[in-house]
């Protein structure tokens, strides 16, 4: 006899009055139900029947939960990449100078891009990081990495305009010092992620180094630009490893974009199909006799990383994102409830766009 036959379930007329009150609720909230699942433990079932005939004691608290509260667990927190969405801004659309002769057209293609996102109707908490300096703390671990050196000065000239921007539209701003923006990315992603009420943490950045935050559909990559999402099986299927090897890949293939060079003849199919069975650098046999598989030229490869294995171990350090720096926002603080009116019409006037100012939601 199972839980939903149990005589001293339904023999209650308070809880048999329940059980189909919340069954109605089960079905009317079935979308949202589903994902609820997660975070109490339950396994998404392949319908929202089987969730209530596997477990249904647990599956009516959770159906009643969700018609009590209206399924806060559909809220979704979206995270932008503001260091990467001002260069796409620099370098799309025309450049525009502000009424002191400034170059500000990057940071107002950037405000109308945050605009279309808050204008969505799933985007209620957002949250955008900055590369205040560009430089960080893993400049002092390898000589090589990324610097602004060869950076528009136009361009960094406006990373501070940018940050007070989207302050002024009333976007939560992470400016980062010490750590990178993805630093505080993958923060905001791990913490939010594990808060029962949200159902998806969106991290707006194609940038391949935030494929190592992704948790199935929990934690997911947002390409704007291309509008593609990346999920865990994106992840695969792009990479052809999963997230958790993602700075293993990033260390053997090399990040140009980070100045990190990689191990000689590691290419992305090899990366790949080896990363795939070893996961991790360390687990990477010194002889490729010892693989368990061909692969072309994989002598050569194997003598290439036993030369440099501490070189990869170090780039794996730089390619692997922080998840401890200090954000002091709970997610509360990241719900968005509309612009700083006095400081937005300010900034408009400095930029020379006061039509900025009607495209502001109501």
């Amino acid at each position: 006899m199972n839980e939903l036959s149990s005589p001293l379930l339904i023999s209650s007329p308070g809880v048999r009055g329940e059980l189909l009150r919340s069954f109605a609720a089960l079905w009317l909230y079935r979308s949202c139900f589903l994902e609820v699942l997660a975070p109490v433990g339950l396994r998404r079932p392949r319908s929202f029947g089987a969730a209530l005939l596997a477990r249904p004691k647990k599956a009516i608290c959770v159906a009643v939960a969700a018609r009590l509260i209206q399924c806060p667990a559909a809220m979704k927190v979206h995270l932008l990449d503001g260091t990467y969405e001002l260069f796409r801004a620099f370098y799309g659309p025309p450049g525009a100078k502000s009424p002191s002769g400034m170059e500000v057209g990057a940071t107002r293609a950037l405000m109308r891009s945050v605009l279309s996102l808050l204008r969505e109707k799933d985007v209620s908490h957002v949250a955008c990081a900055f590369d205040h300096t560009v430089e960080s703390f893993r400049n002092q671990m390898f000589d090589g990495y990324k610097t602004g050196e060869g950076m528009d000065a136009d361009l960094f000239a406006q990373f501070e305009l940018a940050e007070r921007a989207l302050s002024a539209l009333g976007v939560v701003v992470w400016p980062m010092v010490e750590f990178e923006a993805d630093d505080a990315l993958a923060t905001a992603a791990g913490r939010y992620s594990l808060l029962a009420e949200v159902s998806q943490v969106v991290i707006c950045s194609p940038d391949k180094d935030m494929s190592q935050c992704v948790r199935g559909q929990k934690v997911i990559c947002r390409d704007r630009m291309r509008d593609k999402i990346i999920d865990e099986d994106g992840v695969w299927e792009k990479f052809g490893v999963g997230p958790a090897s993602i700075p293993d890949y990033l260390a053997l293939v090399g990040d140009s974009a980070d100045g990190i060079p990689g191990i000689p003849r590691w290419g992305a199919k090899g990366t790949s199909a080896v990363l795939s069975r070893f996961s991790k650098i360390e687990e990477i046999p010194a002889s490729a006799d010892d693989w368990g598989f061909k692969l072309r030229g994989a002598a050569t490869l194997a003598k290439n990383l036993e030369e440099a294995r501490e070189d990869a171990l170090l780039y794996r350090r730089l390619a692997t994102l922080r998840e401890d720096v200090p954000l002091q926002e709970s997610l509360d603080d990241l719900k968005y409830s509309g612009p700083d009116r006095s400081a937005l019409t300010a900034l408009a006037e400095e930029i020379g766009d006061t039509r900025l100012l009607q495209q502001i939601p109501s």
